[in-house]
Order: structure tokens, then C-alpha cells, then sequence
């Protein structure tokens, strides 16, 4: 199962209007009318909770997986974290973006494979190349890498985000307003 070239397919669906997108619920909606049709043997789900795969709730970033295709025995599981900030607070949704990757990363230690995030914004500065370096904002928009530490970049900053991996972010056009990208994991 490539979910990967699965969902480059589902973003060409929403590039030549066939699929409308406006809003979280609505990406996760219709990715999963999308997928069933493809993945016959799988179970499609909308934020499953964790323990129906009898994980400890207390040890994730996350409870609930925002789209998970799983087999009857449960021995082959994906999860997709997906994001589509409509309401700025863009250092705020940026760090959501790394607890969904630490998250994709957890179910990976924990016999998921080939898990996906992926990040849809209407907004440029999500992306435009503003950003002092330290920040997270320069991670996103200059660097255009995430790794190691994420210090939340408001309030009391006492939350940090770990990551294991390196992720590169690749934003690309849908259209004129909506760029995406996708990390796996």
C-alpha cells in the first residue's frame, strides 16, 4: 500500500476541482470517501482512539488519530495527522504541526507504518521566507526543516517537542490560494 502516491493522487483530485476542500473536517471527510474505494481490505476511520489498538493513552502526544487505514488483525496501520489552520496563530498551529509529527512518530514505535502528515494552508505566512533565525517560524519558512528541539513559541514556552527524525517541509501549490505538504513518517 503507497498511501504516499495515494494522497499526491487525492491532492490532484482537489487541484483539477473534482474534491472542494474548506476546511480540517472536511480534508479528512473526503480523503477517506477517496481512499475506501482503493483500499478494499482496509478499514478507513476518522479519529479512532489509540486505546482501540490497546496503547496506554498516558504515554502518546495524542489520543485520537485524525484517519487511520488499518487490516482486520490489525497488523498493517497507517495513521494521517492532517492540518488545515483557518485562524491564524501561526506560531501556535506551526508547533501543533510538530506535536502531530511526534505523535506519527510514537505509533511508528509502535508497529504503525508508513504514517503521513500533511499541512494545507490558505496563508503565507505559513510559508513566505520571514523568520528570525531561533524561531519556529524560520523552521518553516526559511530552513524548511524540522528536527530535534521545538519550544513552544508563546506563552510560558515550557513545552518541547522532541523529534527523532529530520522532516523536510516542501510546500507546494494546489492553487492559487492553498499550498500543502506532506511529511512521512
Amino acid at each position: 500500500m503507497d498511501i504516499q502516491n495515494l494522497v499526491y493522487d487525492f491532492v490532484g483530485r482537489i487541484k483539477s476541482n473534482d474534491i472542494e476542500i474548506y476546511n480540517e473536517a472536511s480534508i479528512q471527510h473526503e480523503l477517506a470517501i477517496f481512499l475506501r474505494p482503493i483500499l478494499k481490505d482496509f478499514y478507513i476511520q476518522l479519529e479512532r482512539n489509540i486505546s482501540y489498538f490497546n496503547y496506554d493513552k498516558q504515554k502518546f502526544e495524542k489520543k485520537e488519530i485524525d484517519l487511520v487505514i488499518f487490516n482486520k488483525d490489525k497488523s498493517v496501520k497507517t495513521a494521517i495527522e492532517l492540518k488545515f489552520p483557518k485562524n491564524g496563530q501561526y506560531p501556535e498551529q506551526m508547533f501543533s504541526f510538530c506535536k502531530d509529527i511526534k505523535f506519527l512518530e510514537q505509533l511508528k514505535d509502535n508497529g504503525f507504518q508508513d504514517n503521513l502528515f500533511i499541512a494545507f494552508a490558505d496563508d503565507g505566512n505559513f510559508w513566505n521566507d520571514k523568520g528570525e533565525e531561533g524561531t519556529i517560524y524560520h523552521k518553516f519558512r526559511n530552513l524548511k526543516i524540522l528536527d530535534k528541539q521545538i519550544i513552544k513559541p508563546t506563552g510560558t514556552k515550557d513545552k518541547i517537542i522532541e523529534l527523532n527524525g529530520q522532516y523536510k517541509i516542501k510546500w507546494e501549490d494546489i492553487n492559487d490560494s492553498i499550498k500543502f505538504f506532506i511529511i512521512k513518517i
